[in-house]
């Protein structure tokens, strides 16, 4: 399989396309294939929310969805009344992560505190950084 770093670069008209050739979107059936697709997840992300193209966000979308359907057959949550801030906190206290360290995962210290003051809320880029580094689903910060 092709990898995205192999690819040159694209015309816009045909990100998606190029991007599905090089990584389709397929059922998730093994953790290898989780795996494999949260890296290309991670790579696009890496961009950054308000750099990519309506191609990157929508094929980012459609790899996000079938994460999503392989975490719930496979990782499912007992219902948990918390709010996201909550299980943050929960997920820094069970991890002994302080707030300076939370900043430096997200690469804003600042933005760390705001989010934890409730002044902020994490965006789908957050999400999914706190998500693989805490090894728990992206719902579970939803």
């Amino acid at each position: 399989m092709t990898t995205l770093a192999a690819l040159p670069p694209l015309p816009p008209k045909n990100q998606y396309a190029q991007l599905a050739r090089a990584f389709p979107p397929r059922v998730i059936r093994s953790q290898k294939e989780y795996d494999a697709t949260l890296a290309v997840i991670h790579k696009i992300a890496a961009k950054g929310e308000n750099t990519l193209t309506r191609d990157e966000s929508d094929y980012l979308d459609s790899l996000e969805i079938l994460i999503e359907r392989y975490d719930d057959e496979h990782y499912r949550m007992p219902d948990d009344k918390r709010t996201p801030l909550e299980r943050l906190q929960h997920a820094m206290k069970e991890s002994d992560m302080s707030t300076a360290d939370l900043g430096r995962l997200l690469g804003n210290r600042g933005l760390a505190s705001q989010i934890l003051l409730g002044r902020r809320q994490l965006s789908k880029t957050h999400i999914r950084t706190l998500a693989d580094h805490f090894h728990v689903s992206a719902d579970y910060f939803l």
